[in-house]
C-alpha cells in the first residue's frame, strides 16, 4: 500500500525591495526590444523628417530645407476629422510640436529613461495619426496606429520594458517621481 503525502506549495507574492519585476528574464528582453524597435520608428521619421533622407520625406520637402513635416500628411486627411486636422497642416507650432514629440518619443524609448512618459506621448500620437486615418481600409476598425498605441500601453504600463536594454532602472532611481 502507497501513502501520499499531500503537499501544499504557496506562492510567494510579496513584493521585495530587491526586485524590479516578476517577468522572466526573455520576457524582459522581448519587451526591451520592442521598446526599442518603437524607439528606432519614431526617431528614424524624426530624422527622416529633419533632412529629407528619401524615404518617407524626399531632400526638397526637408524641415532644415524649409519644407513642413505635417503638412503632406495632414492636407491629404479625409473622413470625419477631416476639418480638425486640415486647418493644422503646416501649422510652424504643429511642425515644431510634431517634430519634438517624434524627438522625445524616439529618445526615450530608445534609451529607456523616461521611457513610461515617452511610451504614453508616443500612445497619444498614434491615437491622433488614427482620427486622420480614419475611415480605415483594410478593417472597419483597427489599424496599425491602434495597434502601436496599444504596444505603447504595454511598454509604459511594465516597467521591466525600460530596465531591459536600456538605463530605465537608473532612471527610476535618480528621477523625480513626476518624471518616472
Amino acid at each position: 500500500m502507497t501513502t501520499r503525502t499531500a503537499h501544499t506549495h504557496e506562492l510567494d507574492t510579496t513584493v521585495h525591495d530587491d526586485e524590479r519585476h516578476l517577468l522572466p528574464t526573455l520576457g524582459g528582453y522581448a519587451l526591451g526590444v520592442t521598446r526599442l524597435a518603437f524607439g528606432f520608428y519614431f526617431l528614424w521619421a524624426f530624422l527622416d523628417k529633419v533632412f529629407g533622407l528619401g524615404f518617407a520625406t524626399p531632400g526638397d520637402r526637408a524641415w532644415v530645407n524649409g519644407g513642413s513635416p505635417t503638412t503632406g500628411y495632414l492636407s491629404g486627411v479625409e473622413g470625419p476629422l477631416a476639418g480638425l486636422y486640415q486647418p493644422m497642416a503646416g501649422n510652424v507650432l504643429v511642425d515644431v510640436l510634431f517634430m519634438l514629440g517624434l524627438l522625445g518619443i524616439g529618445l526615450t524609448l530608445m534609451s529607456g529613461a523616461g521611457a513610461r512618459i515617452g511610451a504614453l506621448c508616443g500612445a497619444l500620437m498614434y491615437v491622433f495619426m488614427y482620427g486622420a486615418s480614419l475611415p480605415t481600409t483594410t478593417n472597419p476598425v483597427l489599424d496599425d496606429h491602434l495597434t502601436g498605441a496599444l504596444v505603447m500601453l504595454v511598454i509604459a504600463a511594465i516597467p521591466a520594458a525600460w530596465s531591459y536594454l536600456g538605463v530605465g532602472s537608473m532612471w527610476r532611481e535618480r528621477a523625480p517621481e513626476y518624471l518616472r
